[in-house]
């Protein structure tokens, strides 16, 4: 596959994880009733937003360091939590995975 493929496919899962932290923590299954401040645990996902979305292959490669954060936290709260949050933290595991995997190929590829 091209570069090109696997820039759409991070930019596509960076925003799908973008949209999962702010809906689970706002909305979905907060911490609290009302909405949490855990939601700002989305502002370092904003950083990279336009250097992957622009296809900067820097971006790529420092956004696989950010990224091992969110997956840790998908990891613990998986194990740690239940129900609703439980199942979105699994959903933020796969998210993850999907978004390394494919900035991993994409500066792979773009060589």
């Amino acid at each position: 596959m091209s570069p090109r493929v696997f820039n759409m496919i991070t930019s596509a899962s960076l925003i799908a994880l973008i949209v999962l932290c702010v809906a689970w923590e706002l909305w979905l299954a907060p911490q609290r009733p009302g909405g949490s401040w855990l939601a700002l645990k989305v502002l370092p996902l904003l950083a990279p937003l336009f250097g992957i979305l622009r296809g900067k292959r820097y971006t790529h490669q420092w956004l696989t360091l950010l990224i091992i954060a969110y997956f840790v936290e998908g990891v613990v709260r998986a194990y740690s939590d239940s129900g609703l949050s439980a199942q979105l933290a699994r959903i933020e595991i796969a998210l993850t995975l999907v978004l390394f995997a494919s900035a991993i190929l994409y500066v792979r590829r773009s060589k």
